[in-house]
């Protein structure tokens, strides 16, 4: 078999990915919500504060990205850091009033994307994908782990 784009599913990821990122930027943006915001904005949606470390682990991205995120995420006045009173060396990454009340409307426009995105299939190919793709992921990341040892 050639690979091609349609046959490739890192690039059929990816391209997926890039059209979900779009569609939700078009419907959060307006309230100013950046789709880089996400990773965070589930993370610690449930109220809990966290180490800028445990956060990047917890969103699975890099410590560089999660720390340009959070720099603008303050500076939208979305995120706060307060001292860690188990370590005074350490800060936890909260999100504030402002973006505690934008959860909501988030946690809509992501459902409905993903409703949009996966209304030509039946409920059991739609189960069957999101186990598949986190097999996936699964790989992956087990792929990931390896090389850095």
């Amino acid at each position: 078999m050639t690979l091609t784009r349609e046959t490739s599913i890192g690039y059929l990821s990816n391209w997926a990915a890039r059209l979900f990122t779009r569609a939700i930027e078009r419907r959060l943006a307006p309230a100013g919500i950046a789709t880089a915001y996400l990773p965070v904005l589930f993370a610690l949606g449930d109220g809990t504060a966290m180490t800028q470390k445990a956060l990047a682990q917890r969103a699975a991205v890099e410590q560089p990205t999660m720390a340009a995120t959070l720099k603008r995420m303050e500076r939208d006045g979305l995120v706060q850091r307060r001292p860690d009173p188990a370590d005074r060396r350490s800060a936890l990454v909260a999100l504030t009033p402002l973006a505690s009340g934008q959860l909501d409307r988030v946690q809509t426009v992501v459902q409905q994307i993903n409703a949009m995105a996966m209304a030509n299939l039946q409920p059991a190919e739609q189960q069957a994908l999101l186990t598949h793709l986190l097999q996936v992921i699964a790989a992956l990341e087990a792929d990931e782990a390896a090389a850095q040892k």
